[in-house]
């Protein structure tokens, strides 16, 4: 990526501020678009080191303002497209403005890029455009299934990224991950979540117990979407990157407890469980074509990417709240 000219929407989100360091260390030439908010902050790019941070061109936006985009996007190379909002139980209160961002922000990104004569986009998918496991490991053959209203807006975005390659050749790759966790994960999510009440509270409070989930860390998911926008094999497909090994809910809970040395009480609560026809039971990756075809492979254990999680929470004590379950 050395000298490349690179955008990455969402940049100040978890994986986007992770691929936005790795891309300056590397020698990208960065800019970030980053939602403004009236506090003027970038975002997670405020907790990244001054000499990385002072490398990086910052654009404030909304991912529906083309105007804004097109100004971002001009004379990059290659646009790393992760804006979007990703909360599934946000989705179940407010399925329109998901779909909004998801969708209506990724044809932005798409026409501009068309028009701009961008040399690639590479679209984030996510693992939930599967549902529940017909068959596992999940290659990327395996059969769609909105079972979210989050999943369904992911769908038709990826299917908006396969068309406009078919329709006008434009140059898209789409990455897949599966289940993405590392530090400065929103606290909501379940890896700090389990982990903030291990380490603060006398009991994990948790959705369901059962569902499995093949968990990938964060510098693993990077290292894929560097490898679809740098091979000219991941032009026009979709990429999965994920480990290849599953653990249900209770087991990481488990883990975490281990590791942290306790033994609190892991406790299933209502108020946590997703509908039932809405829940995803097992997501495990077949990430085959990626080892094969570009290299890729994953670098962390769980347990050495739980270990790195604990550390960045027991320095950010307020990171999650445990007090209340987070939407």
């Amino acid at each position: 990526m050395n000298g490349k000219k690179v955008l990455i929407t969402g940049a100040g989100g978890f994986i986007g501020s992770h691929l936005t360091e790795q891309l300056v260390r590397e020698g990208a030439d960065v800019r970030a678009f980053v939602r403004y908010t009236s506090n003027g902050k970038p975002g997670l790019l405020g907790l990244l080191p001054d000499d990385i941070r002072s490398q990086i061109d910052i654009h404030m936006g909304d991912l529906g303002d083309a105007e804004a985009l097109r100004r971002a996007m001009l004379d990059r190379d290659i646009v790393f497209h992760l804006g979007a909002l990703i909360a599934i139980p946000y989705s179940y209160i407010n399925p329109t403005d998901v779909f909004r961002v998801n969708v209506n922000a990724t044809q932005n990104i798409l026409n501009i890029a068309r028009d701009l004569g961008t040399d690639r986009v590479v679209h984030t998918s996510t693992s939930e455009v599967y549902g529940t496991a017909i068959y596992a490991p999940i290659d990327e053959q395996h059969p769609i299934q909105a079972q979210s209203p989050y999943s369904a807006s992911k769908i038709a975005a990826d299917a908006m990224v396969k068309s406009y390659h078919l329709s006008f050749d434009l140059p898209v790759a789409t990455l897949r991950p599966f289940n993405t966790f590392g530090p400065r994960q929103s606290g909501r999510a379940v890896i700090p979540t389990i982990i903030g009440q291990a380490l603060f509270s006398d009991k994990i409070e948790l959705g369901s117990l059962t569902p499995k989930r093949d968990l990938t860390y964060v510098a693993d998911t990077v290292a894929g979407f560097i490898s679809v926008a740098t091979h000219k094999e991941a032009i026009g497909r979709v990429t999965n990157v994920g480990t290849g090994r599953e653990i249900s809910i209770g087991e990481l809970a488990e883990m975490v407890n281990k590791i942290v040395g306790r033994d609190l009480p892991i406790v299933s609560k209502e108020e946590r469980v997703r509908p039932e026809k809405s829940e995803v039971f097992r997501l495990l990756c077949n990430a085959d074509w990626a080892r094969e075809n570009l290299g890729w492979n994953d670098a962390t254990t769980l347990e050495q990417g739980l270990t790195h999680v604990i550390d960045f929470i027991r320095e950010h004590p307020n990171w999650t709240d445990i007090s209340r379950y987070e939407v």
